[in-house]
């Protein structure tokens, strides 16, 4: 592979990779604000609270306030498992363009 080629080669990842991260931030923050939301309309939470619950549940850790009653305990039941598929996706879109990378480097995407 010339200089030329590798150097292409090169933009495109990095491209690649500067897309799919932003992709990934954009999701996550919508998926922060959809937990903040519920936290504050459902619990009732100031938005600093809520943004504590709902950054703790969306980075695996789990919820730091007590929950009042049954309903306000339902949405961070579905909102935990709605944060286990956007980690799932988020860490896909930011490894996809490297395993792509990694495959063109050693020639493994041609046969």
């Amino acid at each position: 592979m010339n200089r030329t080629a590798h150097r292409e080669l090169r933009a495109k990842f990095v491209t690649h990779l500067k897309a799919n991260v932003m992709l990934a931030i954009g999701i996550l923050a919508v998926s922060l604000l959809i937990g903040m939301s519920g936290y504050h309309w459902l619990a009732p939470m100031g938005w600093t609270n809520a943004f504590v619950n709902a950054a703790m549940l969306l980075g695996g850790m789990g919820p730091v306030d007590a929950l009042s009653n049954d309903t306000v305990k339902i949405f961070p039941g579905a909102y935990v498992m709605y944060c286990g598929v956007v980690f799932i996706a988020t860490a896909g879109l930011v490894l996809a363009p490297v395993g792509a990378h990694i495959l063109h480097k050693f020639h493994l995407d041609k046969q």
